[in-house]
């Protein structure tokens, strides 16, 4: 590694390992600290007792990933997605996906002016900076993938005119676990696209509690204020590109992905695309955490909700009871952790 800047290495606990190049000031991670103080502060203030499901959120947002929030019915994941977006001052809009939403509803369609005598492009629900998709495993595959182009190229093509997506550009997507009525389950191109899924669960029982005189009397979404905007959150964003990965990482997490193509119990693998997301969403995790370097245990704490709903069990697996999640976990203690001399150690992953 040849770099201008002073490099060292940082060891955990556990015994990982990460080389670090000072590439992003004190102060821009200082700042950055700040703004996602005050934007899970406000998160905070309508989802209680979550603090994990929150940075996730935050992980991806600064990662200029898409967010996938999958779970029950009234547990809060159009709450959570609502929230993030209010505490930011940019473009929002919401998609309700129905079975009768039309492709053209989600990007748009080209209208024939009487008067100009020209076709006009009127853009749909997309063209934001924080696309709120509510259900979308409620709408036919063919509106899913209109969804497709946008979240991997940030454009809209329609008619053969492309169209560019402002950024900052995510969508947050909730959806209903795939066999409740009346839901189609997501292709896995639209799987991919997703940086991460999470799950926000029932909450504990003070929260819960709480939640009963906080939301019986008013709504606490509704006096939200925004607490950034969409040029601090392009900043903070550039601030997590300058995140150092060393090559051991860089090496441990193609490990992670190729074992996952190569497992009898997958019959689906993580693809490239997951390789990458994986890699941004730990820079921004590192970020979050107040370094600007990776070390493996941030690879380690973001592989589930990264990778897990990319990967298909075989049907053996799924007969034998084994799931996606604890197959994920047999891969990860089986890879060789990178040492802090560069080398590999088997060390157990941290669940």
């Amino acid at each position: 590694m040849e770099h201008g800047d002073q490099r060292h290495t940082v060891t955990t606990g556990t015994g990982d390992a990460g080389g670090r190049v000072g590439t992003g000031s004190a102060g821009d991670l200082d700042t950055l600290a700040r703004v996602v103080g005050r934007i899970r502060d406000n998160i905070e203030r309508v989802i209680e007792g979550k603090p994990d499901v929150v940075n996730s959120a935050l992980v991806v947002l600064l990662a200029e990933g898409h967010l996938l929030i999958e779970d029950v019915p009234g547990v809060g994941k159009t709450m959570l997605s609502k929230a993030l977006a209010r505490s930011i001052d940019c473009s929002v809009r919401r998609i309700q996906f129905t079975p009768d939403l039309l492709p053209s509803d989600v990007t748009g369609v080209s209208v024939f002016n009487q008067n100009t005598r020209e076709f006009e492009f009127r853009p749909g629900g997309v063209f934001a900076n924080i696309v709120v998709g509510d259900e979308i495993n409620r709408a036919s595959p063919k509106t899913q993938s209109a969804l497709l182009e946008c979240m991997e190229e940030r454009q809209v093509t329609v008619d053969n005119n492309t169209y560019q997506l402002e950024t900052p550009f995510m969508v947050i997507a909730t959806q209903n676990p795939i066999e409740m009525e009346g839901t189609y389950a997501l292709p896995e191109a639209q799987r991919d696209r997703f940086m991460a899924r999470v799950s926000i669960g029932y909450p504990v029982e003070a929260a819960e509690i709480a939640m009963l005189d906080s939301h019986t009397f008013a709504r606490p979404l509704d006096d939200l204020e925004p607490v950034a905007d969409a040029g601090e959150i392009r900043k903070l964003a550039a601030v997590v590109g300058q995140v150092y990965v060393a090559p051991a990482v860089q090496q441990y997490v193609v490990s992670i992905t190729g074992a996952t193509r190569r497992s009898d119990d997958l019959v689906l693998g993580a693809s490239p695309r997951a390789t990458l997301h994986l890699v941004r969403a730990a820079k921004a995790h590192a970020a979050i955490e107040g370094r600007d370097y990776v070390l493996p245990d941030d690879i380690q704490r973001l592989a589930q909700p990264v990778l897990a709903h990319r990967l298909l069990p075989s049907v053996e697996a799924a007969m034998g009871g084994r799931t996606t999640p604890a197959i994920l976990d047999g891969i990860l203690a089986g890879v060789p952790v990178p040492s802090p001399q560069g080398g590999a150690a088997p060390v157990p992953h941290r669940a």
